[in-house]
């Protein structure tokens, strides 16, 4: 007995626009991970990336009719998670840099080769960035976002994109200093 393809994204919304409360279901389970990471790497607090996504689901049910389909539904969940997480950022004081507990948390080959102390400077660095900066890096490093769907996340375009990512990387590069070399042990 074969298995049935996972039903497509535009599928989903389209029925649960249409009131399917189990569609809903689905793209919740289905992209909630991913929202969380990214509430998470931009707020910096767990408890707040919890209240970021809680808010973000109820946004995207509230604009499931008004969804024209222009974007992929994983962008518009993106996007609408980052902006969520930048209007928290934006209420509070500076910003808040990651816990010691989240220095773990480095997906693919840099986890791997970097220690778990590099690995917390590193991230604590990222914390520190502008936010204008730190939300780029974040879905194009840590999210694997294409050029293309972090521009339409941040509704710029793919050039302005690449000049913010750099700017980013350099001043990353600044802030670490002396305190990380890639390659030393």
């Amino acid at each position: 007995m074969s298995e049935a393809a996972p039903v497509p994204d535009e599928e989903l919304v389209a029925r649960a626009a249409a009131g399917d409360h189990g569609a809903f279901d689905t793209l919740v389970r289905r992209h909630t991970a991913r929202m969380y990471r990214v509430a998470l790497r931009i707020t910096g607090s767990s408890s707040e990336a919890e209240d970021v996504v809680q808010e973000a689901w109820l946004s995207a049910w509230r604009a499931l009719p008004a969804f024209r389909f222009e974007s992929a539904v994983s962008t518009w969940l993106y996007r609408v998670t980052t902006n969520g997480a930048l209007g928290v950022v934006r209420r509070r004081k500076p910003t808040v840099p990651l816990d010691e507990g989240d220095a773990g948390v480095v997906p693919g080959p840099e986890g791997h080769v970097v220690s778990a102390e590099q690995v917390g400077t590193v991230l604590r660095a990222i914390a520190e960035l502008d936010v204008g900066q730190r939300i780029p890096l974040i879905l194009r490093e840590f999210e694997g976002l294409t050029y293309d769907e972090v521009a339409e996340v941040l509704e710029v375009s793919v050039p302005a994109l690449r000049a913010r990512l750099h700017r980013a990387r350099v001043a990353l590069l600044a802030k670490l200093g002396d305190n990380f070399r890639p390659g030393e042990r």
